[in-house]
């Protein structure tokens, strides 16, 4: 009888259809890295979001691990090389909040393009400054998308019904190009982009992608948005860019200063965060983009299709 270990919370369908499906859930929802260590011998599978860092030591601990199932898209926190090596399949379930961030991108987009939350501020304030919020329209402006992978392409189609024209690159992905985007290369979408959002996992290759040479080769100034990992931008650049107006506003989902859990912030440079609250063409939110009551479902009865279609092989 397989048996899996939950460390972290998901939604119960993940566990129902698991269950129906013949294996045995348990759940430790509360030990640490080493107390986990320690049992793991007796599991087949194992189900995280980013509580705990599973590398080379965690999966000696663990000889009959088959899958690592992550509630999520991201898989930064999981040795992906040490797990090939133990012949162990990493699972994830970006399809389940491909929408909930593709229409987070939009959400941020339209609020920075028409300053809603600057004039909500203002109205309540006691003022009426209509010149000063005057806004723009998504549909005269070319948004660029760099990453084209789940999220990314979720964006694209989100777009396809504001008429602007969509450009994304991909280092990695080539002939992409559909009727929501054009393909482009990197010097390309420097060029033309009026509006940026970032789609990139974090490693250490991503890590400060957008950095000051970043900012600085932008031919027009732009709008930057950022629901992928906090470690894929320099808040320090962006901070420069925004003052130099190189950036005209940025929305951010995720921030460098997040815990490796993604459970709140980890501030060494409280300074830089503090700036960056300060301004009021900079809109936050607290690494929510793909988490809605409707994604919440989602990633685990996605996560469910693909163990039991996993272990069916």
């Amino acid at each position: 009888m397989k048996k899996v270990l939950f460390i972290d919370s998901v939604h119960s369908i993940l566990e129902t259809r698991l269950a129906a499906a013949g294996y045995v859930c348990e759940h430790d929802l509360t030990s640490n890295r080493e107390e986990i260590m320690h049992h793991m011998h007796k599991y087949d599978g194992l189900v995280l979001r980013s509580r705990i860092r599973i590398d080379e030591a965690f999966m000696q601990s663990a000889p009959q691990l088959k899958w690592i199932a992550r509630s999520g898209s991201g898989l930064e926190n999981i040795d992906l090389q040490a797990a090939q090596a133990h012949g162990i399949q990493v699972i994830h379930s970006a399809e389940g909040n491909r929408d909930a961030v593709g229409e987070h991108v939009i959400g941020l987009t339209l609020n920075l393009l028409n300053k809603m939350c600057e004039a909500n501020h203002s109205v309540k304030n006691g003022h009426w400054l209509r010149e000063a919020h005057r806004g723009r329209e998504l549909k005269h402006l070319t948004f660029g998308i760099i990453g084209y992978g789940v999220m990314g392409s979720a964006v694209a189609e989100k777009l396809s019904g504001f008429g602007c024209k969509v450009i994304a690159h991909d280092k990695y992905k080539t002939g992409f190009g559909s009727a929501f985007v054009t393909e482009v290369d990197l010097a390309q979408l420097f060029q033309e982009a009026d509006v940026v959002s970032l789609h990139l996992p974090q490693s250490a290759e991503t890590f400060h992608y957008a950095d000051s040479n970043f900012f600085a080769s932008f031919a027009k100034p732009i709008y930057f948005l950022n629901t992928a990992r906090g470690k894929n931008v320099d808040t320090a650049a962006l901070l420069h860019a925004l003052h130099q107006h190189q950036v005209v506003a940025a929305g951010l989902d995720v921030l460098e200063f997040e815990k490796a859990s993604l459970e709140g912030l980890d501030v060494n440079d409280a300074a830089t965060l503090q700036e960056l609250m300060k301004l009021p063409n900079v809109l936050l939110t607290p690494h929510v983009a793909g988490w809605t009551a409707e994604s919440y479902f989602k990633l685990s009865d996605v996560l469910a299709n693909k163990i039991i279609a996993f272990d069916q092989i």
